[in-house]
């Protein structure tokens, strides 16, 4: 049973790139092992890299400590799953029937959030977040979230930063911390964090084990599906509620994410040709230094030597 009734809040949703350098896999270990040493399970997207790192740390301090209850919850749908077979270190498997209940299923089953870095599929991740916490209906709900990552790769946590203040404003970047190169201040904050949410769970009288209070509004929950015409018709412009930017620009990134790994979206593409992206000059220009940063340190996908960009940023 997945949802697992009065267990204290222990559940750290950890989220990241499928391709990342070995310094950065290592450095996912060294955040689950601390995590691991403070009871603290993993729920991760069960694919290699970030999403098997913090789990296989945590899995080693879990069995130091002669804890073996230890929970390592993947979450999957079925697109993702048929092109990354899940981890070895995954003992819960949940495959949801798209990306949009895979993502809220996150956030209604965790209990803080730990991002490293990634590529289009973590940034649709943190916008989808983002959007959740901008909405008018969840200002109470203030789930932990640190964006984590070594020293070699600061810059990488630095870019996410500006491009969340261009595009949806100061207060989102209110609503994370950003710590480099520091497992145990990461772990640290989760366990404060544990008890922030114990008690705003309680006050609410709401589940441990499950967010009901969290709104997820309709547009986040209705499936997007990246086609040529869907992609196009984003509103990615300037003067837009920032809950309105964060849906739209998590659906970019969907879709580009559709395009990379998904069959139906590298046949799409093969058949019409990359995807178009537009909307107002400082926002394009934007997400254009963002996609060429992601294409640069190989984070696209798995095989970063051969990828080949799905997608032209209309200016």
């Amino acid at each position: 049973n997945t949802l697992i009734a009065e267990k204290e809040p222990n559940l750290i949703v950890c989220w990241g790139g499928h391709s990342i350098g070995r310094d950065e896999y290592d450095y996912t270990k060294k955040v689950g092992y601390e995590l691991g040493l403070r009871e603290l399970d993993i729920c991760t997207g069960c694919g290699p890299g970030a999403m098997k790192g913090p789990m296989k740390g945590a899995a080693v301090a879990h069995r130091k400590q002669r804890n073996y209850l230890g929970r390592y919850l993947g979450i999957s749908e079925p697109g993702i799953i048929a092109a990354e077979s899940p981890n070895p270190v995954v003992n819960e498997l949940v495959i949801m029937p798209d990306i949009e209940k895979r993502l809220e299923a996150f956030v209604r089953a965790g209990h803080g959030i730990v991002v490293f870095p990634g590529g289009v599929g973590t940034a649709e991740e943190i916008f989808y977040l983002l959007g959740l916490m901008l909405h008018q209906d969840n200002r109470q709900q203030r789930i932990p979230l640190v964006f984590t990552a070594p020293e070699s790769s600061a810059d990488y946590f630095q870019s996410i930063d500006e491009f969340i203040g261009l595009t949806l404003g100061a207060e989102a970047q209110s609503m994370y911390e950003i710590i480099i190169g520091d497992p145990v201040a990461v772990a640290s904050s989760m366990l404060r964090g544990m008890q922030r949410v114990r008690k705003i769970r309680r006050d609410a009288k709401d589940a441990y084990y499950f967010n009901w209070s969290l709104c997820v509004p309709r547009e986040m929950q209705s499936p997007f599906h990246p086609t040529h015409a869907t992609m196009a018709a984003l509103n990615l412009n300037d003067g837009q509620p920032p809950f309105t930017t964060a849906v739209n620009l998590r659906a970019m990134f969907s879709g580009l994410v559709a395009g990379n790994v998904k069959a139906e979206g590298i046949a799409d593409i093969a058949e019409h040709g990359n995807y178009q992206i537009s909307g107002d000059a400082k926002f394009m220009q934007a997400v254009d230094q963002l996609l060429r940063s992601f294409v640069q340190q190989g984070r696209m996908k798995i095989n970063a030597s051969a990828y080949t960009p799905c997608y032209d940023i209309v200016r």
